[in-house]
């Protein structure tokens, strides 16, 4: 971010990166999760017998072989069974690559399973009442498609996006035209949970249309990084909201700044969508602030006035936080950065 804004003091930098607050203790908490590696059979199949070869693939994994089939790979389900076969079999041709680089990055899982497993322990200790998945899939679909999603009873990753963020494949222009580099630099390993972890929020406090001005819509914004922060105390912020770590130093150090450009440009009661939707979700840039500064700046003060409110309000839980209206938060943290 270029250095357009104005000098803030040390102190309150550090007070801002000393900010975490401590989760609770989730070592007794039990999780039961397995994972299962449908790539590996997918990918160990013949060329002479592919119909059968569904039938064992199916067997294997009966729930999410019809996901895969019919939604990642996006096969009509009334095709015949042979002409399914030969579809899905051209895609193993042109993914081989793709799974050879996976079985070297992955070839043991357990990392993260480990990793995904202590977030699902926050969950449990903050709902619960919610039914975490108890089992992981691992599965590679096309780059330009499906990442890591949630089913009815799995957290479901696709490895093909997380190799790196300069792996060939994302460079090409189909994968470019889906996910352009601000969004695959985060195609690393290391937003395994992470993702993971959104899924789950996603589930227990689904996303929907609103029409409130800017302010009430940074809050909802700021009430997801905080409860994703909560299931994932020892990650860094950054990569909750999608950041780069300079760009996230830049943005605290610049707090001050960016909450008086939505107090000076009185956009804070603005229902405008077209301009709403410059300060909210991703996008490359927030250039009205500069070149080089993140995109979805609203949700990233959204989450400072959560904060701020939570630190006047810490003996209420998660879900009160959720079930409260967005311009109470706001009207009560009095947020001043």
């Amino acid at each position: 971010m270029r250095s357009v804004f104005p000098i803030i003091a040390v102190a309150l930098l550090l007070s801002s990166c000393n900010s975490k607050e401590k989760g609770p203790d989730v070592s007794g908490i039990k999780i039961n999760l397995t994972t299962e590696r449908f790539e590996r059979n997918l990918f160990d199949t013949s060329q002479n017998n592919l119909a059968a070869y569904l039938v064992k693939l199916q067997s294997n994994s009966p729930s999410f072989t019809t996901t895969f089939i019919t939604r990642i790979l996006n096969a009509d389900p009334s095709w015949p069974t042979d002409s399914i076969a030969g579809y899905v079999n051209g895609f193993i041709h042109a993914y081989r690559p793709v799974y050879d680089s996976v079985e070297i990055l992955f070839k043991d899982f357990g990392k993260y399973e480990k990793e995904i497993g202590k977030g699902l322990q926050y969950v449990k200790a903050y709902f619960p009442q919610y039914k975490v998945p108890g089992k992981i899939i691992t599965y590679i679909g096309p780059a330009d498609g499906y990442g890591d999603i949630l089913t009815e009873d799995a957290l479901a990753i696709g490895l093909q996006h997380h190799l790196g963020k300069d792996f060939h494949l994302y460079k090409s222009e189909l994968v470019q035209q889906v996910y352009p580099a601000y969004i695959s630099t985060s195609f690393e390993p290391e937003y395994i949970q992470v993702n993971c972890m959104k899924n789950i929020l996603n589930d227990i406090y689904p996303e929907k249309e609103d029409d409130k001005p800017l302010v009430n819509q940074m809050v909802e914004k700021g009430k997801r990084l905080y409860m994703l922060s909560r299931f994932l105390p020892d990650e860094e912020e950054h990569k909750l909201i999608g950041y780069t770590k300079q760009q996230m130093d830049e943005c605290n150090k610049q707090e001050a700044f960016i909450w008086n450009f939505f107090i000076k440009n009185s956009y804070l009661q603005v229902a405008d969508k077209n301009i709403i939707k410059n300060y909210i979700g991703e996008s490359p840039s927030t250039k009205e602030l500069g070149e080089g500064a993140p995109g979805n700046i609203g949700s990233y003060a959204g989450w400072q006035i959560v904060k701020a409110y939570m630190q006047k309000n810490a003996a209420i839980s998660l879900q009160q936080l959720l079930n409260t209206d967005s311009e109470i938060i706001f009207q009560q943290a009095k947020y001043k950065p």
